[in-house]
């Protein structure tokens, strides 16, 4: 018995099956997300009595929306669920595309289903299958569950035949307001959401996409592999725009697939946008999901124009974002009105009198784990500003101390005798440290050149009396026994400053228990430079030297840290000008000027007569004729 036609708009008949109870007639609903939807049609009472979603690719992920309408209703009728019989099973399978997918039935009544429907904002052109229905609330709809939104780990799907990017893309950013559960550590890594990543198909696109990012040789992919830093940061981005939309858009089982939702993206980026983040941070993601979307690409079926197109869409985005979006404020004045600015002068003050105090209270206390503390944040201090031109973070959190024998620790590092950033003992009496750093930002530029030197005579010796008995106070009172910290500095639990936002919380809560202000330790680099370039400046280092240790050049100075470099420029220039005008006044002579007219070529204007009508015509200006051919 044929099943009763659907006759709203937007749906459409695709194919008509019977089986021994049910009527299954395949329909395409014309949403944002195109998607195939199973209508299960009961022969004897001649109406609608479930709608199957099948996702696009077999794959999950590409409608949330419907996603969340399973589970609300598994969860509403408590997972109690009966099997389709094997002919329904089996016509159900070949229609949907769902290859080896077996579905599950529950049986929910109409009231439930639809209040679920509402409840996970499922488009209307769903809602309207339902009005043959409504009227008659004692029915009941039978759901057609896929099994791998019921289960607890879902298997990994096989690759789609055909990947493409959901279509038509975005025009404008759609308008987003911060959700009144807004939470800012809303990423998959968070503990409530930790347990997703390791799902069965999400760690299977993670690792795969890992190692299409970072092998050293993957011809199918641009430019060069990624850092381990590099890939620590895209890692950083999947899971934050995952646990987006397993938190606000109710995705119950998040896989990379959800790159390939350019609406997603738009609201992703919204979203951002409301909560106030950088352009940069936006920019970031921007790229990382790029390259996402280049990984699918590479996969089989992954050649469809879409992909194409997504990436020339992603790129436009990311500009649009760096053109509209403010970047922060780097300027002193700024930064000091809000608290984040010190003064050279100041924090070197500050500085020196943390050394002075922790080597008083260690000669009046003796070694106690408080004072090795506090000649532990003296000696990092010092290392940060002051003694040095400001080294970058990453090498000072990654140096290791003379104790240290083993290989190097820097987990790019493919030379065998490396021994990594390290501070060595060069000879005790005379004390000489020595620090080589040959794994910096701009090392792969600059041809793996190693920035070394000496370490001055104070901080040599302050580093010497720290690394002794206090740093081995820190570590019996922090580790276990049998466990070490090959790193030169270490975190209130003993441990190496691996990750950078430890070390800017570590150093901010220092700086200000020590009379300053929450600034974070890279702006040390911006001031120093804010000094050496200022008109005031001491006498001091070379620019061209600091700029060496400070891992980058002078031309980066003017370009990044030096936020007065063009106002100070343009100052100068103009107090200039009035020195050069002076100069100019006094050059002048009192003589008469020689107003005798010249009929030289490029003349200018003169009065004639007419009878010189003739000679003028053969002296005028060729500037003339340039303004008659630029006008033509």
């Amino acid at each position: 018995m044929q099943a009763l036609p659907l006759t709203q708009s937007g749906i459409q008949q695709r194919g008509l099956m019977s089986s021994s109870e049910y009527t299954f007639k395949l329909v395409q609903v014309c949403l944002p997300e195109p998607s195939k939807l199973v209508v299960m049609c009961d022969k004897r009472k001649r109406q609608c009595v479930c709608l199957c979603q099948v996702y696009k690719s077999c794959l999950d992920g590409l409608l949330p929306n419907y996603q969340a309408f399973y589970r609300v209703c598994s969860r509403l009728t408590k997972h109690q669920s009966t099997l389709l019989s094997g002919q329904d099973k089996q016509l159900l399978v070949a229609l949907a595309g769902m290859d080896v997918s077996v579905p599950h039935v529950a049986v929910v009544s109409l009231a439930v289903c639809c209040r679920a429907l509402k409840l996970c904002k499922v488009p209307a052109a769903v809602l309207h299958a339902f009005d043959d229905i409504r009227l008659k609330p004692a029915s009941q709809v039978v759901l057609g569950l896929p099994e791998h939104i019921l289960a607890a780990h879902a298997q990994p799907s096989p690759n789609p035949v055909q990947l493409q990017m959901t279509t038509p893309f975005p025009v404008t950013l759609p308008e987003c307001a911060l959700p009144a559960d807004f939470k800012k550590q809303h990423g998959l890594l968070a503990k409530p959401h930790k347990h997703l990543v390791h799902r069965a198909v999400l760690a299977q696109h993670m690792g795969e996409f890992k190692s299409f990012s970072t092998s050293p040789f993957q011809l199918n992919r641009k430019g060069i592999a990624h850092s381990s830093r590099t890939w620590q940061n895209s890692e950083k981005h999947v899971y934050l725009f995952l646990g987006y939309c397993h938190h606000y858009q109710q995705v119950s089982q998040p896989t990379l697939q959800l790159f390939l939702s350019s609406p997603l993206i738009a609201q992703f980026v919204s979203f951002h946008i409301a909560a106030g983040h950088s352009q940069l941070y936006i920019r970031n993601f921007l790229s990382c999901a790029k390259c996402v979307l280049r990984w699918w690409q590479s996969k089989p079926g992954g050649n469809h124009p879409s992909f194409v197109e997504g990436l020339e869409w992603l790129q436009t985005l990311g500009l649009q974002v760096a053109d509209q979006l403010p970047r922060p404020s780097k300027d002193p004045k700024g930064l000091a009105d809000i608290g984040k600015w010190m003064c050279a002068a100041d924090l070197v003050h500050t500085i020196h009198g943390a050394e002075q105090q922790s080597q008083a209270q260690m000669q009046q206390q003796g070694v106690t784990v408080e004072t090795s503390r506090d000649m532990h944040d003296a000696a990092l201090a010092a290392m940060i500003f002051s003694h040095l031109p400001p080294v970058r973070l990453s090498c000072i959190r990654s140096l290791v101390g003379p104790a240290y024998l083993g290989p190097c620790l820097h987990p790019d590092c493919k030379e065998p005798s490396c021994e990594g950033n390290r501070l060595s003992i060069m000879s005790e009496s005379p004390l000489l440290m020595r620090i080589s750093l040959p794994h910096h930002k701009n090392a792969r530029k600059w041809g793996k050149a190693v920035i070394e030197f000496d370490v001055p005579s104070d901080l040599a010796q302050l580093l010497h009396t720290y690394l002794g008995a206090p740093r081995k106070a820190l570590l019996e009172h922090h580790l276990l026994i049998g466990d070490a910290c090959p790193y030169v500095f270490m975190d209130m639990h003993g441990r190496g400053f691996v990750a950078a936002a430890v070390l800017t919380l570590y150093w901010q809560k220092w700086l200000v228990s020590r009379g300053g202000v929450p600034m974070n330790p890279s702006m040390c680099r911006q001031v120093f430079v804010d000094e050496r370039q200022s008109d005031s400046a001491t006498a001091g280092p070379s620019n061209q030297g600091a700029a060496m240790v400070m891992g980058h050049s002078v031309k980066q100075w003017d370009k990044w840290y030096d936020m007065q470099y063009h106002p100070r420029l343009a100052q100068n220039a103009v107090d200039g000008m009035q020195s050069w005008r002076a100069a100019m006044l006094q050059s002048h002579t009192l003589a008469a000027p020689d107003l005798t007219l010249s009929t030289a070529l490029h003349c200018g204007h003169v009065l004639v007569s007419d009878s010189e009508e003739s000679q003028y015509q053969s002296c005028c200006s060729d500037s003339d004729s340039d303004i008659d051919i630029e006008l033509d």
